[in-house]
């Protein structure tokens, strides 16, 4: 019997479960952990836990990780989606166009995300989560269709890693001269990811003057969708279910150790997307990754406590648009008490939190309201076994 899977391009008949059993659930639910942290961080309060915001600069918190756990895995999904298509006899052209066709409407869903509801189009953000996803998807796979070996990727990897860090340190930035000696190493406005954003895109930028999700970080962004990519050729290995564990788990910590070796001389950053970054974040993607493995598809604890995760990892694009325009639309709408007129979201908050004694619990009560919320249409979505793909 077919199902139906909704893809990115429209309805299409598929003719087995999503969770059929060639498919690595550990991936789909290491993806929707990610997503319902993700939407529960992106709609915190001011006093949530500090574990729950991002670092102001130079640093980590776990919320952190979390966007490149998600690159990481849509690295991951190219190899098994593109493998998938082409035993199905697909040539590399029409996936190539199909891949296209992907990024271009995850790109046009990012910027819906970032004009909705009022649309000011003259101070529209370009970039975002959903367009950094975008052309990072798109350019893994163009390089996974050019060569479907592992030793170009870890080149590519090595080459974006370093270059980056080489285009940050020992390049000149016109107007203010060379980082360390007439300026602070990777200052918060005054660096070459921050000076290229603000000529192509000023006044759209998501913090005026720098945004994390800039064009030249896109080059080390590209290299973690890489290493998810790696990840899913070893996944893809005739080797044993618990080597596969194992090697993930020492690729994780080897990963992590690199990432605070190279802080010495490259902060960990996310707004910067540094290379630190990308190997320290990686390497929690596949610690992650191996326990999930290691309990779903090894251990086939599948039942119970993974349906929440595969609820939000089967629709992972649907719930995060429909969580940010779930805030968007709750911050645009205001209510009136008494004299005074207050977001909605506001509203929303202190009739049904503010009462909790503590301020950090009342925050992250609000916070996982707001994931109850999102996960209702994708567990409607889930049960008639529609997927928006990705």
């Amino acid at each position: 019997m077919k199902t139906l899977v909704e893809s990115s391009t429209g309805i299409e008949p598929r003719s087995s479960s999503p969770l059929a059993s060639n498919r690595l659930v550990s991936v789909d639910v290491l993806r929707g952990i990610t997503i319902a942290f993700m939407i529960l961080v992106n709609n915190g309060m001011r006093n949530s836990y500090a574990a729950l915001k991002h670092a102001q600069w130079n640093g980590w918190t776990p919320t952190d990780l979390v966007f490149p756990t998600f690159l990481f895995l849509v690295g991951m999904t190219i190899v098994f989606s593109t493998e998938s298509r082409l035993g199905r006899g697909a040539s590399k052209s029409s996936i190539l166009l199909h891949n296209f066709r992907r990024a271009c409407i995850l790109f046009l869903l990012g910027l819906l995300v970032n004009g909705f509801p009022y649309f000011h189009l003259s101070t529209l953000r370009i970039y975002g989560v959903l367009q950094r996803i975008a052309i990072c998807f798109l350019i893994a796979s163009i390089l996974y269709l050019l060569d479907r070996r592992p030793a170009s990727k870890i080149v590519i990897v090595v080459v974006a890693l370093f270059g980056y860090w080489v285009l940050l340190r020992w390049v000149p930035i016109p107007g203010l001269g060379m980082p360390g000696r007439d300026f602070p190493l990777f200052d918060q406005t005054r660096n070459l990811t921050a000076f290229i954003d603000r000529h192509i895109f000023p006044g759209r930028l998501f913090v005026k003057v720098r945004d994390p999700e800039g064009l030249l970080s896109d080059l080390p962004a590209v290299g973690t969708t890489l290493l998810g990519m790696l990840t899913a050729m070893w996944l893809r290995s005739t080797r044993s279910s618990a080597l596969k564990a194992w090697g993930m788990l020492t690729a994780g910590i080897l990963g992590i150790l690199l990432g605070l070796l190279w802080v010495h001389w490259f902060p960990i950053n996310k707004n910067l997307w540094t290379s630190s970054y990308v190997l320290f974040a990686a390497g929690w993607a596949l610690i992650g990754l191996s326990i999930c493995y290691w309990a779903v598809d090894i251990g086939n604890w599948k039942k119970g406590w993974t349906y929440v995760w595969l609820v939000f990892g089967m629709n992972a694009i649907t719930a995060y648009v429909f969580s940010e325009l779930l805030g968007s639309t709750l911050s645009a709408i205001h209510v009136h008490v008494g004299t005074q007129s207050v977001r909605l979201s506001q509203y929303y908050f202190t009739h049904c939190f503010a009462e909790i004694p503590s301020p950090h619990l009342a925050a992250l009560a609000y916070s996982i309201s707001i994931v109850a919320i999102c996960f209702v249409p994708v567990a409607v979505l889930y049960r008639k076994k529609i997927f928006l793909k990705i």
